[in-house]
């Protein structure tokens, strides 16, 4: 399909924006044509008029590494999405995506994108029963996944009636399509006559968010969201074609489009794919300087590490902006990395339901310890519960205001089968469900979570699904999960149990609870800490309160 010349005018308008915060404010305005579709107007474009590096995908030993061009994407992904029109999916259709950071996610993002199939992204550490749950709540026709985890969809077959589509990124093997084999076999180019132009508000891919009260919620991104992350590229990360940008990220998670997708690419930046499993600090650190990495994203927990280790032996010169997003960072961790890069970590803030909506950026100060200040074309304030602004200084709601224009990268609501759910709008502002105080320089300055989520080493983690897990157990009766301080994970997550008549708490069953939850649901989920207790806090009406257990700080 030929690269449509308005869209193509649109993104060059925009990533043109003057970068300078307070020129920023005054002038940058976001303007998505109303046909868009990234794969073919940002990443064909690029591969049709000047074509570069676009990937570099390191082994998981960090000795071998592949080069990939935007032209490579292209074909790659052109190749993939007339595979899917050959497997009969439609636009429209959902397909689970499951893999890990290897050069076929691209393929299947990109592919998607073209055929107009929407993809569900999910973490590699998904369980059997994550995958049917993701499945059947949207009633996927199809699953993507690589190879290691075939054997978890091969289980769930029977329980997911919508499933007709399986693809394996490699090999043939029984019951699955081989995308290694199909889409090889397929055109390098698309028909514009066989995949139908994708309109800016229509659903493009999704991702699921952890909730308190109930199972993760799906959030809808239409292909404008995927423009709309030119203010990712242009403010917080400042990005260039020049730069080699590594993100540490699962792909299932929303921050691989902030940190491996749309503002990368966008700014025409080489991405870091390093397929690596686990956290081998020392690889990580020498890779910077092998790679030549420019810009460097990392959890707070990354950092945490590295600020336990002596980094005088590690060449870091090469980076040039360092970013951190997740959860604050406490300001030693900041001063330590700036005495050993000469960069100051830029906090930026966003949610699955957004992009980075606050940030800290290249052309204004930073204060240690602050979230940042409002990304430039949007509205964002600390409110009350009725919507009134607070005064400075004063904690409330950090919120965006919701009105005409709709903000850039904002979310209408979850996704149900009846229609969105806005629970989360309301007075003309989207509650983003944290709290903060804003100072006299206009500044937001975190304080917490308004809801009871979790966050442990970057992950939101939501203590219903802890909680349903727990009492699949047969020793447990009834569980309450919540998160408590930790200086390396930023919060752990500890259950309060009741044990079910004749069974006693010990630490053998402590360990056996433990295998349990990491059987059976991402092992990142499962409680590190376990009291046994006779009773839980609840309210009048039975729900726990979880506050009155964070309050007693695990005693």
């Amino acid at each position: 399909m030929a690269v449509d010349p308005v869209a193509r005018a649109a993104v060059k308008a925009l990533m043109a924006s003057p970068r300078d915060y307070d020129t920023a404010v005054a002038n940058y305005r976001f303007d998505c044509p109303e046909n868009f579709n990234f794969a073919f107007d940002v990443i064909d474009d690029i591969a049709q008029n000047r074509d570069k590096t676009a990937v570099l995908a390191v082994s998981g030993d960090g000795e071998h590494v592949a080069e990939y061009s935007y032209g490579d994407l292209s074909a790659r992904s052109s190749r993939f999405a007339n595979m899917l029109s050959g497997l009969g999916l439609e636009k429209g259709d959902y397909a689970v995506l499951v893999a890990g950071r290897v050069i076929g996610w691209y393929d299947a993002i990109f592919g998607c994108m073209k055929r107009g199939v929407i993809s569900l992204p999910g973490t590699t550490q998904l369980t059997a029963k994550d995958i049917a749950y993701r499945v059947n709540a949207t009633r996927a026709r199809a699953v993507i996944v690589t190879p290691d985890h075939c054997a978890k969809v091969d289980q769930i077959r029977a329980e997911c009636p919508s499933l007709e589509v399986f693809i394996v990124l490699g090999p043939e093997q029984a019951g699955w399509s081989s995308a290694e084999v199909l889409a090889a076999a397929a055109a390098p180019e698309v028909a514009p006559e066989d995949h139908p132009r994708t309109r800016r508000d229509e659903v493009m891919m999704g991702y699921f968010t952890s909730g308190t009260t109930g199972m993760p919620k799906m959030v809808p991104r239409d292909y404008s969201y995927a423009l709309a992350h030119a203010s990712t590229a242009l403010f917080w990360m400042d990005l260039t074609r020049a730069d080699r940008h590594w993100t540490l990220t699962d792909t299932g998670w929303a921050k691989a489009a902030w940190g491996m997708l749309f503002p990368q690419f966008l700014a025409e930046t080489t991405v870091i794919l390093f397929n690596g499993t686990g956290f081998d600090a020392d690889l990580h650190l020498r890779l910077i300087a092998k790679l030549g990495v420019t810009t460097f994203c990392a959890p707070p927990t990354v950092y945490r590490v590295f600020a336990q280790m002596d980094l005088s032996g590690y060449d870091l010169a090469s980076i040039r902006r360092s970013l951190g997003a997740g959860e604050p960072l406490n300001p030693e961790v900041i001063r330590f990395w700036q005495d050993h890069t000469g960069t100051l970590i830029a906090d930026g803030y966003g949610q699955t339901e957004t992009l980075n909506i606050i940030g800290n950026f290249p052309s204004k100060p930073v204060k240690i310890g602050a979230t940042g200040l409002p990304v430039p074309g949007l509205d964002m304030r600390v409110v009350d519960d009725e919507g009134r602004e607070c005064a400075t200084g004063e904690v409330g709601n950090i919120a965006m205001r919701a009105t005409d224009p709709w903000p850039p990268g904002l979310f209408s609501g979850y996704y149900t089968p009846e229609g969105p759910d806005r629970k989360a709008f309301r007075h003309g502002w989207y509650y983003t469900g944290d709290t903060a105080r804003r100072d006299e320089d206009g500044y937001f300055w975190f304080v917490g979570r308004a809801d009871d989520l979790i966050t442990s080493s970057g992950y939101r983690i939501s203590p219903f699904e802890v909680e349903s897990t727990l009492l699949e157990h047969e020793a447990v009766a009834e569980s309450a999960v919540i998160g408590l301080p930790d200086p390396e994970r930023g919060e752990v997550v500890t259950a309060y149990i009741i044990l079910i008549k004749g069974y006693e708490g010990s630490d053998d069953l402590v360990k056996e609870i433990q295998a349990f939850c990491r059987e059976k649901t991402a092992p990142y989920k499962y409680p590190r800490r376990i009291h046994f207790v006779t009773e839980l806090p609840k309210t009048i009406s039975g729900k726990i309160r979880r506050v009155e257990l964070r309050a007693k700080g695990g005693q």
